[in-house]
């Protein structure tokens, strides 16, 4: 009687039977070999994290990087007989690759520029090394790119002393604009001297006692 063996979407199983090539049965029903032995691989897409690394860059200063691998497989027969664990050819060629990317670059230049140009850079390092070992790379992403805690801090005190100065500034800026504002306010008073009369009566509370003199003689009023 023979066994069968169904194999799902998105999978397939090896074949291996003594004295024969490997077979790759893809999804569909099979009838099991007598003596054979199956092996299921999954064809589907998976992401893998590469661990946070300290790396060293340019002035001496170690960056912890985090990236993360988009990839499946391409080759089951490679991925299975090639290596006892192929991905690990994958992942070595990232973390080379970073160590690679950022020894030329200053601390400062891989936090603010790592997680746009190095994703490509570590795609191509990591498609390279996949091919050899049946694995076919789609993406490979920087994730986090962290300064020490102590750079961290006073990286924070720089950019917080920044903004305090800018705020000062917009601050003095205003001040210079408002006494601006209030010598040409007073020098217009002085030189229209009705004007200024005209503006202390409109700056009374209202129901003052108001006294002119014409000609030496006050007159009273109220406004």
């Amino acid at each position: 009687m023979f066994r069968s063996t169904i194999v799902s979407p998105g999978h397939c199983l090896l074949e291996q039977v003594p004295g024969r090539a490997t077979r790759v049965l893809e999804a569909g029903k099979y009838r099991r070999v007598r003596d054979g032995r199956y092996l299921p691989v999954d064809l589907r897409q998976r992401l893998d994290v590469v661990a946070p690394q300290d790396v060293p860059t340019s002035d001496g200063i170690s960056v912890k990087v985090s990236a993360t691998i988009r990839w499946s497989v391409a080759d089951p027969v490679v991925f299975v007989e090639q290596m006892a664990d192929p991905f690990a050819q994958v992942y070595l060629a990232v973390q080379v690759a970073l160590r690679d990317a950022l020894s030329d670059a200053t601390a400062e230049d891989a936090v603010a520029t790592a997680r746009r140009t190095l994703g490509p850079m570590l795609t191509t390092a990591a498609t390279g090394a996949g091919a050899t070992v049946g694995i076919t790379v789609h993406e490979v992403v920087v994730r986090d790119v962290l300064l020490p805690a102590d750079l961290r801090a006073a990286y924070a005190e720089l950019v917080t002393g920044r903004h305090k100065a800018q705020a000062q500034l917009d601050a003095a800026r205003a001040e210079t604009a408002a006494l601006r504002s209030l010598a040409n306010a007073a020098k217009l008073l002085d030189d229209h001297p009705a004007l200024a009369k005209l503006r202390l009566v409109q700056a009374l509370p209202y129901g003052s006692k108001l006294e002119l003199s014409v000609d030496g003689a006050p007159e009273g009023g109220r406004v």
